[in-house]
């Protein structure tokens, strides 16, 4: 992968099946397979959707990778996902999970890829708390490519009910 450029890569993490254990085992993964730059606080809260089910813990982290957004997907979050027995729940994708790896930000792009197709940066960042908040610990002053807002004014501007921070939690 020589002279191929480095993207800063912001993932979404989340847990609510041993969600200790499995977002310990998920950052040991990424670091083998990616540059690992900085994890966040870790975050405890209530489901959104789906609600009948234990609390998520949730984190992001700062990477690089030479890899395209299609490449990281097929060579790190769906392994990364795989080793760590997530299973996804066609009739519920808000279904208990042990471990949600989402591209949040990919440099200060945006695109869709994929078949699905995946939108970068995530449209939950301006929604949720526990997507922004732990974003905004990495890359306060980062300018979200689409709202215009840094990363902290929009983690601020959202409810954080719920959202309690977890120090006992060392990822």
């Amino acid at each position: 992968m020589a002279n191929r450029p480095l993207h800063r890569v912001h993932l979404a993490l989340g847990s609510n099946i041993d969600p200790v254990r499995n977002l310990q085992a998920c950052l040991a993964l990424l670091r083998l397979r990616c540059t690992v730059i900085a994890v966040s606080p870790v975050y405890e809260t209530a489901p959104v959707g789906y609600i009948d089910q234990d609390n998520f813990l949730n984190a992001a982290v700062l990477l690089e990778t030479p890899l395209t957004p299609e490449e990281f997907r097929t060579q790190v979050i769906l392994p990364v996902e795989i080793m760590l027995r997530r299973t996804r729940d066609p009739n519920n994708p808000d279904a208990p999970r042990t471990i949600d790896l989402d591209i949040a930000l990919w440099d200060e792009a945006v695109f869709d890829f994929g078949q699905k197709p995946w939108h970068v940066p995530d449209r939950n960042i301006v929604r949720y708390s526990h997507v922004a908040r732990p974003l905004a610990d990495l890359s306060p002053t980062l300018r979200h490519p689409e709202a215009g807002r840094t990363l902290a004014e929009i983690a601020a501007g959202l409810p954080a009910d719920g959202l309690h921070r977890r120090d006992d939690v060392v990822l």
